[in-house]
């Protein structure tokens, strides 16, 4: 994106008492996935599941996930802080407490945890702490967010794994905010599959050149 963040005070994350407040509306997204015509929001038919990744820019991050097979939908947002329903704005500013978000909801028949994990931890560089290349602040700090007990033992395994792995390598330890889902707010309707509709835009992604095993 365009905000390049060089602030260490961008870098720290805010208490609870100096988020901005935000407000009780969220924002208006369009009813449907712009690639694949499946709704945005709940409820979902079964036997589907939600699982929320954070790896930098929520543009290329949403896009690798719509193309992964046995993924139903996607929509970005912001998750992780204080503020409800912040702007992408107020978001940047660094004072909501929120990283940028991918919501993505998979059919377990179809997809395997593990195949999302290894496309998550494989696709940027969870080492970096508050920020993903260029990409500097709180809002591109790397994140799991789970929904199920099996979501959130199999990412435990993986991160074990995928920690060993980088640091055979020489990176240092994994940065990645894993805990049960908070809530998650929305992106404004601009940003819900960006780069579907904006193919030339920008995408920060960028891997370790590490895989995870299994």
């Amino acid at each position: 994106m365009t905000f390049f963040r060089k602030d260490p005070d961008k870098q720290q994350l805010p208490s609870v008492d100096k988020a901005l407040p935000g407000r009780s509306e969220g924002m208006p997204v369009p009813a449907m996935h712009f690639v694949n015509g499946h709704p945005l929001k709940p409820p979902f038919p079964d036997p589907l599941q939600t699982i929320y990744f954070g790896l930098g820019c929520f543009w290329g991050a949403e896009r690798l996930f719509w193309q992964l097979p046995g993924v139903y939908t996607t929509a970005v947002g912001y998750a992780g802080g204080y503020t409800p329903n912040p702007t992408y704005e107020e978001v940047c500013s660094g004072e909501t407490g929120h990283t940028e978000i991918v919501m993505v909801v998979y059919d377990p028949q179809a997809v395997s945890v593990h195949e999302l994990l290894k496309l998550f931890w494989e696709s940027h560089d969870p080492t970096q702490g508050m920020r993903q290349g260029n990409d500097v602040g709180t809002q591109y700090r790397s994140a799991i967010y789970t929904t199920t007990e099996e979501q959130a033992e199999q990412v435990h395994n993986s991160k074990e794994s995928f920690s060993s792995s980088l640091k055979q390598k020489g990176y240092s330890d994994i940065t990645t905010e894993v805990c049960d889902a908070p809530a998650f707010y929305y992106a404004e309707e601009y940003h819900q599959q960006y780069l579907a509709k904006n193919p030339g835009g920008y995408c920060g992604l960028k891997g370790t050149g590490v895989c995870l095993g299994g």
